[in-house]
Formats: C-alpha cells, sequence, structure tokens
C-alpha cells in the first residue's frame, strides 16, 4: 500500500477500475468486523514486536508503528475514528490510518501476514473472550437457581411426565435439574477453548511464509498455546465457529426448556407459580390479563440461534480448502448469536428473581393422581418379599379401586387395603404421605431432602 494520497484500495495497482457501488456495499464488512478492534491492534503490535526479534523490521520502525496502533486504538475507544467501507474491513480501515499517522512505514506492518491468518487470529481471540463472559453469565443464572432452590427445599410438588402426575418431588429438585443442564454448558464453552488456544498468525495467505517469523513468540503474547500446523488448514477452518454456535444453541436450548415450563406452570390450567408484574404484560383489549411474555421471547429466540448454527454449517458443506468469501459471513453470524444468548441469559435470571412458587396449588396437585402409587408397589417389594411386577399388578388395584371410588390413596383405610392384598398392616399407609414419598428417594441424585442439601452445598463449591 502507498501512501494512500488519492485515497485508493490496496490494490489499487493490480485492479485499475474502480469497484461498483454495489459490489462495495456488499464487499465491505467494515459495519460488522468492526467489532474485532481490539483484537486486530493486539495481533497487529505482537506481529511487529515479532518481526522486530526477528531482524526482519528496525527498532524505529516498530516503534513507530506501536505508536500509531496504540493511537488508533484511543481514537476508536473514543469514537472519533471514522470507517471507510471503500477498504472493506477492520485490517484495512486500521492500515489505512496507520498510514495516515507515521507514514510510509506503516507498509511494513504486513510483512508475513495476510488477511486470512489476520482475521483468524482476531476471531479466535474474540470468541475466546466471549466465551468466558457467556461461562460467567452461566455462573450468575446458577447462583440464582441455588438460592431460589435453597428456600425451597421442602416445597412438594408433582413431577410429571407426559406432563400428567408422575411422582412427588421437592420443587428445589425440579430447579436443580436445569443447574445440571447449564453446568453442562459451561462445560460445552469451555471444551471449546482447547480448539481457539491454536494460533493462527503466521501461515499467512495459505502456504505460510518465507520470511524468518517465530510463531512460538506470537503464540505466548496472544495467549494462545501453540501455533496451528497445516497453513491451509488453518485459512480454511471455521470449526471452532461452529463448535461456538453448536454450543450457543444447546444452551439456548436449555433456556428454551425451561422457559416453557414456567409458561405451563403460570398457566391458569396449572398455577404452581406465580410472576411479579416487573417481568409480565398486559393486553391491548383483556384488561386481566397478565403475560409471561418475556418467557415466551426466550422460547422463540432459540429458533434464531438454531438457524445460525445451520448458516454457518450451510456455508461450509461446499467449499474446497482454504478462503473464499463465503467466510466473510461467519463473523455475524457469531455476534448475533452471542448477543441473543448473552440477553437471554440475564433475562432468564431477572425472571427466575421474581418468581414465586405458590406452595399450597403445588401441594394440592400433588396430592391428586395416585402420586405415591409406586411408593406401594416398592413397599411390597422390600416389605413383602414380592417381585416388583406382582407388586406393580396389586398396586394397579388398589389404583383402580380407589378411582372407581373417587378416592384418593391417602383416603383409602387399612380395611379396604386388605381386602386387595391381605398381608399389608396399618404401616403401609405411611407411604401414602407425601413428604415421606420424597424422603424415601433416598439413592444418589435423588430428591430426598438430605440430597438436595448435600447436592446445594457442591454446587456452591463448584
Amino acid at each position: 500500500m502507498s501512501k494512500n494520497k488519492n485515497n485508493k484500495s490496496i490494490w489499487h495497482t493490480r485492479v485499475k477500475k474502480e469497484v461498483s457501488s454495489l459490489f462495495q456495499k456488499v464487499g465491505s464488512s467494515i459495519d460488522i468486523d468492526k467489532k474485532l478492534y481490539k483484537e486486530d491492534i493486539k495481533g497487529s503490535i505482537v506481529h511487529v514486536e515479532m518481526l522486530f526479534r526477528q531482524k526482519i523490521i528496525s527498532f524505529k520502525i516498530k516503534n513507530k508503528i506501536i505508536y500509531g496502533l496504540n493511537k488508533i486504538e484511543k481514537e476508536i475507544f473514543k469514537n472519533n475514528f471514522i470507517y471507510d467501507k471503500k477498504y472493506e474491513d477492520i485490517h484495512m480501515n486500521i492500515e489505512k490510518r496507520l498510514f495516515e499517522i507515521i507514514g510510509e512505514e506503516a507498509g511494513y506492518v504486513h510483512t508475513a501476514r495476510s488477511r486470512n491468518d489476520q482475521i483468524i487470529t482476531d476471531f479466535k481471540m474474540w470468541i475466546t473472550s466471549a466465551t468466558k463472559e457467556i461461562n460467567k453469565s452461566l455462573n450468575d443464572l446458577i447462583k440464582t437457581i441455588i438460592k431460589i432452590s435453597e428456600k425451597n427445599i421442602q416445597t412438594i410438588m408433582p413431577g410429571f411426565t407426559h406432563l400428567k402426575n408422575a411422582q412427588a418431588i421437592s420443587f428445589a429438585h425440579y430447579l436443580m435439574a436445569y443447574i445440571e443442564m447449564f453446568n453442562r454448558d459451561k462445560k460445552r464453552f469451555s471444551n471449546n477453548l482447547e480448539n481457539l488456544s491454536e494460533n493462527p498468525l503466521g501461515v499467512a495467505a495459505l502456504t505460510g511464509t518465507s520470511f524468518n517469523i517465530d510463531r512460538n513468540f506470537t503464540t505466548k503474547k496472544l495467549g494462545f498455546k501453540k501455533p496451528t500446523n497445516n497453513s491451509i488448514d488453518t485459512v480454511a477452518d471455521r470449526d471452532f465457529v461452529l463448535d461456538f454456535l453448536y454450543s450457543v444453541s444447546v444452551c439456548s436450548m436449555h433456556i428454551s426448556r425451561i422457559s416453557e415450563e414456567l409458561i405451563i406452570w403460570n398457566s391458569d390450567g396449572f398455577n404452581l407459580i406465580n410472576l411479579s408484574d416487573k417481568i409480565v404484560t398486559g393486553s391491548s383489549i383483556m384488561p386481566q390479563k397478565k403475560n409471561p411474555d418475556l418467557l415466551e421471547f426466550l422460547r422463540g429466540k432459540t429458533s434464531s440461534s438454531y438457524g445460525n448454527l445451520f448458516s454457518m454449517l450451510t456455508i461450509l458443506k461446499g467449499l474446497p480448502i482454504s478462503y473464499f468469501k463465503d467466510l466473510q459471513d461467519d463473523k455475524e453470524i457469531v455476534f448475533k448469536s452471542n448477543e441473543t444468548l448473552i440477553n437471554c441469559i440475564a433475562i432468564l435470571n431477572e425472571v427466575l428473581k421474581n418468581i414465586s412458587p405458590n406452595k399450597q396449588k403445588m401441594l394440592e396437585l400433588a396430592n391428586s393422581g395416585y402420586i405415591t402409587a409406586t411408593d406401594l408397589a416398592d413397599y411390597l417389594v422390600k416389605n413383602h418379599s414380592m417381585p416388583f411386577r406382582k407388586a406393580y399388578k396389586i398396586t394397579s388395584s388398589v389404583v383402580n379401586y380407589a378411582e372407581k371410588n373417587k378416592k384418593k390413596l391417602n383416603e383409602l383405610n387399612i380395611d379396604e387395603l386388605k381386602k386387595i392384598e391381605p398381608k399389608l398392616t396399618v404401616e403401609v399407609l405411611k407411604v401414602f404421605d407425601l413428604k415421606n414419598s420424597v424422603n424415601s428417594k433416598k439413592s444418589y441424585g435423588g430428591t430426598s431432602f438430605d440430597n438436595i442439601k448435600k447436592m446445594i452445598m457442591k454446587y456452591k463449591k463448584n
């Protein structure tokens, strides 16, 4: 690039005619990738430090370039930097401004590198930071769930299968299922950091470079663990983008699932939880309505995360290796997915802080639907040495009798039960108590109160 007195593009000596306004519009990515300015400047500074150490540029040139780059970073931070679509992207806009500040020596900044390795380096650094930020947000969300769980260890509700009453559980245990999901999300994001830890800088356009560069130096200075192994694969690789988008999609799905549960529980048919006025909206025509719009928003946003993942998969599926313009869309896709997920985690956290269980309704619903039937079957196995299938049949007969006589299981007396199974004694009536039912589930991972307390302590230590 020359001193750019004529305000022309970097390749004007080869491409003689001015680019059409239409191509300039679609070819420019500056509106998107200007987010990468910090990473781009940091990468350039480390790159010229390496060039000086390797005696490729002089001490004077190195210092002038670093001075110019630091000045540009301040300008961007203070919103005093002018972005020009003619220069396509953040790299060329910064380089163009560097020429204006320090003159011809700016031309040395691009020695032994290409925009191909430059952008991947910037992008990996940005996704690394974004990944760590997501995990911090998930930590905050998990802390909120733990606080709610601590207050509701002995809040009994029905656990559902097929949205039908299944077995009695603690509300805390139900909520803590989502801690497990979000912990898996954290692990999934953390696992991605390994693939993000390989340094692309120095592979240039696709073949490497003839300059005597030191990729280990730039690797250490930029916070990577090791340089990439193959120059062609490096510029073609967007697996780390797919890993990130997949992790976002799974996390979004978990957010959608808890949102759906809370929507159902808040519905008039269930009425298991109450939503504060802070997190509901009204109706334009029905004065009585309080709608769970934020939860519906969260449920809906999952579709955009899925769409972004499939967009990137589709872009990559037909590309030969090395660089193609198709890959330019990766930044916008990632930035949108990241922003959406960060917002959704924050919204869910706020929603959870503003819900309260309708404990009486939970208990009433848990007392319906013959929810302790399995407890009776288990009791018969443990206390009367029955095979489980025989105990199952006897219990079915008990449920059928209660249903026919319009009674709950805990409303049956011992005489009625003995008509179905003569071996039973009055002791069996304890199994129909909901609290006993919950506390009997002592196996590791079960819903007993003691188990929940131990698990909360474990979560707090992590």
